[in-house]
């Protein structure tokens, strides 16, 4: 189950180059015993840990449906992780030689034998094939069927308060096919899905923020408000626009024009055409060109009430205008899944790869780590390779819940930001003063405590946790190369003495405290649909907001694709090109005041006073040099720069 990530409105979340074995090389699935499946190919990962013997309520009906897809390992897995580093990697001589889709293909890409030979095994068993994919094979039937295709039983489990069906062992394949075979997915019905032929529902209910503002960071003054850390503090801004973030992260006069970015959300808004154009008109951003703006959508939407369609309007109405914000001459399309499905939100992002539908990708939207299981983390981090070696990047929001303690009672990161594959973006509280000055960034982490009845102080000061850029080490994905000798072994080595992956890589602007002004048409208390702007944030907004200024540097290399850009990321670190973030950036401790609609919308049920501590992110903290907050930092003047040719 995936969860919607982290558009941050009231200060809560709404919302591996891993070598393996024959049958599940290198994508992130551990191998399986063989004696386990004799004449078979066991594939580990697929049956969920959930699965336990405690757990199991019995066999399942012969007679229930399965959907599954069998994903397909390709020709040469090993060779498509190899070339995935080297085109990535500055010091490779292979460095930006980049494939197109079809030459990807031709070259790692499953062949036609392999296909023909998984879908004889599969019709074999009794089984339908529903699609073909460069991808995966997609079958349905009866358990029976799914039984004997996949030498598995499958079973009831209980999970937390449900029953969801499972395979009782892992699943295996025949010696014929293993080699063709990656993963499976599917057995399990339990959801898997991210978090926010049916119709799409109206836009969701209306959310406002109240006055008074800061226009830029300490503007305005709380003088009537207690005290905070022994002073006076400012009120919260009334939201970033594309000026001042342009300034603070040193665009300079580079627009991103010619540069290709794609957003994946679940869903479309049906007004982010209008809404998109309003907003830039309102708020000083370049005029839509035309032709700028794209959408590729599904046929049809499902599970729309399950996974909240609507609410996933404002996290696409969020990546549009702060990429146009940040890269106003960028063309960006839209690539919206047909659920909140993994499924589906894998197939949004094999649109883009197998069209090459653009080089830079934000995608604000994941779970938690306990969550991924290994066969979709080999699926996703596929398609991540192939991406890869077209030049394509792809940027995922670290998460909105610090530590996940808090939210989970674990400590983990987010996926599919924990990828080796992917660039992971942090968050920061920015602080941009009179005239567009860059003035500091903490790591982003918040504690909020209420006005007191008498209005002489702050209830329980500084009060308790809300949100958090998400970071951490991960359990399940070992240390990529790139990081070796920058992230510190304090970190890296949390979970084991070998080394795993930390999450983010880079961070921006995410605290909604100090967020960023959206536009966006909301359904009003009276039934009316009306544009209306709100302040956001949530790591939602930070990658939009790195993708925007990667768009920038790609500008700035004379539009040559930067193509996954962790190794070069990595390459600056410790370069003035980068704002070392840390979590008392003046010397003391920092928070802004905030007034809220008890309602979200108006003043008739009254107002909300709060005083917001900044760099309060759970047990992470954002310190000198790389960390686990904010990563290497976030962009300087000079970080888009640092990209041109010489």
């Amino acid at each position: 189950m995936r969860s919607n990530r982290a558009t941050v409105r009231a200060g809560v979340s709404l919302a591996a180059t891993l070598p393996m074995v024959a049958g599940a090389l290198v994508l992130g699935i551990p191998a399986a015993h063989a004696a386990d499946h004799p004449g078979r190919n066991a594939l580990a990962g697929t049956k969920p840990v959930w699965a336990t013997a405690t757990a199991d309520k019995g066999s399942a009906s012969d007679s229930a449906r399965v959907d599954a897809r069998v994903y397909l390992a390709g020709q040469d897995p090993e060779g498509l992780a190899a070339y995935a580093r080297a085109v990535a990697d500055p010091s490779s001589p292979q460095y930006g030689k980049y494939l197109t889709p079809r030459q990807a293909q031709q070259r790692f890409g499953a062949t036609k034998a392999q296909v023909a030979a998984v879908k004889s095994w599969l019709t074999a068993a009794g089984l339908k094939i529903t699609s073909v994919t460069p991808h995966y094979v997609a079958v349905s039937g009866d358990v029976a069927a799914a039984e004997k295709a996949f030498g598995t039983q499958l079973h009831n489990f209980a999970k937390g308060s449900k029953v969801y069906r499972a395979p009782a062992q892992a699943v295996s394949v025949p010696e014929s096919v293993k080699d063709a075979v990656l993963t499976v997915t599917g057995l399990d019905n339990a959801p898997h899905k991210a978090s926010h032929k049916d119709q799409l529902p109206p836009p969701d209910a209306v959310f406002k923020n109240a006055g008074p503002f800061s226009a830029y960071y300490g503007s305005d003054i709380a003088t009537t408000l207690p005290k905070a850390y022994g002073q006076k503090i400012p009120y919260a801004v009334k939201g970033y626009t594309g000026k001042q973030l342009r300034a603070a992260y040193g665009a300079g006069t580079y627009t991103g024009k010619g540069v290709r970015i794609a957003i994946t959300d679940a869903y479309a808004s049906p007004t982010i055409a209008f809404d998109a154009a309003t907003y830039a008109k309102k708020n000083g951003d370049a005029a839509w060109k035309t032709g700028r703006l794209h959408q590729v959508l599904p046929d049809t939407y499902t599970r729309t009430e399950e996974c909240g369609a609507a609410g996933w309007y404002g996290e696409e109405t969020l990546d549009v205008e702060a990429v146009h914000a940040v890269a106003p001459d960028a063309d960006i399309t839209y690539v919206g899944a047909a659920s909140c499905y993994d499924d589906d939100l894998l197939d949004s992002l094999s649109k883009i790869v197998d069209n090459h539908l653009a080089d830079i990708v934000s995608n604000s939207w994941g779970d938690i780590e306990a969550n991924q299981t290994p066969d979709l983390a080999a699926a996703y981090d596929q398609v991540f390779q192939f991406g890869a070696v077209e030049g394509i990047g792809f940027y995922f929001s670290s998460g909105d819940n610090g530590d996940e303690v808090a939210n989970t009672g674990t400590k983990q990161v987010d996926t599919p930001a924990n990828s080796a594959w992917v660039t992971a973006v942090g968050g920061t509280s920015l602080a941009v003063g009179k005239g567009d000055t860059y003035l500091w960034e903490t790591g982003w982490g918040t504690e909020k405590a209420d006005l007191a009845a008498d209005g002489k102080s702050w209830e329980g000061f500084p009060g308790a946790y809300t949100s958090g850029a998400g970071g951490g080490t991960s359990r399940t994905v070992p240390e990529p190369y790139y990081q070796k000798g920058v992230v510190p072994d304090r970190l890296a080595k949390a979970n084991n003495a070998s080394g795993n992956r930390v999450v983010p890589d880079i961070a921006a602007i995410a605290d909604p405290n100090t967020g960023f002004l959206v536009g966006q048409t909301q359904t009003f208390p009276d039934g009316s649909q009306q544009y209306s702007e709100y302040r956001i944030g949530g790591t939602s907004l930070a990658a939009p907001v790195i993708a925007g200024i990667q768009a920038l540097a790609q500008e700035a290399r004379g539009g040559e694709a930067i193509g996954f850009a962790n190794p070069a990321i990595y390459a600056r670190y410790g370069s003035k090109v980068y704002h070392d973030v840390v979590d008392k950036p003046t010397g003391r401790n920092l928070a802004v005041a905030r007034v809220d609609y008890v309602n979200g919308f108006d003043d008739t049920d009254g107002l909300s006073v709060s005083v917001r501590s900044l760099g309060k992110d759970s047990s992470l903290k954002a310190v000198k040099g790389y960390d686990d907050v904010t990563g290497v930092g976030s962009p300087a003047k000079g970080y888009v720069q640092s990209y041109r040719r010489h």
